[in-house]
């Protein structure tokens, strides 16, 4: 079965990693020198891509390195956040499930750590403490990472996904604290964290009155350049024996305004509509055919927001960019600039716009032409 050369919605690794190469090396290299880092950009922009590929290579050069990846998405407190941190750590670090017991009880012992195996012999950290007694001494849990890198002469580097759900837990304030004052001691190991909810982590990361100001090297993602695009993308159809031209690869990096996930996602259909060489007709076709299949979502979320923020959006499209003024104001029925400042924080609280401190965006390409040849064409 011959390989589809795009990739979206899952790891691109490989061949299929998109050119980031300054962004790589820059990431290569803190990894290397074990510098904290910071990463963020929208959802979809590839960062975990990113974040796979460097941390391959390190692992390949250095064998006294190790990469340790979790996601934190679906956890929603501390006590689910020191098991997954816990249980990372030592399967990473351990050579067999009975290591992983024997490090279990080694570097946790006094949280009386339960270790359970499944019939494929997966591993499952539990603790035989009380939450109350776990939340007051989490030392251990926060310094395991740098115990074990120490005691088994590793370097480790801890990348946490979506670590603005932090901000959900109970008094998160106090649970950065707690983090920062631990993690900032250690030697053997270094913290990549990162997330799609720009606003969030720019309030955690930028604002000097937070634990976490200042904790490393802070690297806002940008959406890949298009002539990097093009390239890739003739590129890849030339791979598995079909021809993209320069222009019909300039075509797909603007429908998709270089958003990663949507030029990949194009970029497949105009791939599978081609039989030799693509051209503007089926690429045009297949981008028709991506809005089509997302008009459901898109018209089931527009009917979520008020009359208000449909005007702000409205405004925005229309490419408004004194949205206070009162000639504005009074053309889109916003209501009062007050109104306008409420609306716009609950648009990029939801995703659907992005304040990159220049000019309000739109953080879906696909949605923004929706709204433009569909919803407000009606």
């Amino acid at each position: 079965m011959e390989k589809v050369p795009f990739t979206y919605g899952r790891i691109a690794a490989d061949e299929d990693f998109t050119d980031r190469q300054a962004e790589l090396k820059r990431l290569i290299d803190n990894f290397d020198a074990l510098v904290n880092t910071i990463l963020i950009s929208p959802r979809r922009w590839g960062k975990t891509s990113l974040v796979k590929e460097a941390g391959a290579i390190c692992e390949s050069k250095h064998k006294n390195l190790k990469v340790i990846s979790i996601d934190i998405f679906n956890i929603r407190d501390e006590k689910e956040f020191y098991l997954a941190l816990s249980n990372r750590i030592l399967k990473a670090t351990s050579n067999s499930w009975e290591d992983f017991a024997a490090n279990a009880k080694l570097f946790l012992s006094r949280f009386i750590p339960t270790v359970t195996f499944s019939p494929d012999k997966q591993t499952d950290l539990s603790f035989g403490i009380s939450w109350k007694e776990l939340e007051k001494h989490p030392d251990d849990i926060l310094d395991l990472a740098e115990n074990i890198a120490r005691k088994k002469e590793l370097q480790l580097v801890i990348c946490i996904d979506e670590f603005q759900n932090i901000m959900q837990f109970g008094n998160p304030d106090a649970f950065q604290q707690k983090l920062r004052s631990h993690w900032q001691n250690h030697q053997q190991v270094a913290y990549c964290l990162y997330g799609s909810k720009r606003h969030i982590l720019r309030d955690i990361f930028s604002d000097p009155s937070k634990p976490f100001y200042k904790f490393g090297d802070l690297m806002l993602l940008d959406k890949i350049p298009e002539s990097e695009w093009i390239v890739f993308l003739c590129r890849r159809f030339q791979d598995t024996g079909k021809t993209l031209l320069p222009d019909d690869a300039r075509l797909i990096a603007r429908l998709a305004d270089n958003h990663p996930y949507y030029v990949q996602q194009l970029a497949q259909q105009a791939w599978f509509r081609t039989h030799d060489e693509c051209n503007q007709d089926i690429v045009l076709s297949a981008h028709e055919d991506i809005v089509n299949q997302l008009s459901l979502l898109f018209a089931n979320s527009t009917e979520k927001l008020s009359s208000f923020q449909i005007h702000l959006l409205k405004a925005v499209l229309s490419g408004e960019k004194q949205l206070t003024a009162k000639e504005t104001l009074e053309k889109y029925q916003l209501g009062t600039s007050a109104n306008v400042v409420r609306l716009k924080r609950l648009l990029i609280e939801n995703e659907i716009l992005d304040d990159t401190g220049e000019e309000l965006s739109f953080l879906d390409p696909m949605y923004k032409y929706w709204l433009q040849k569909n919803f407000f064409k009606k």
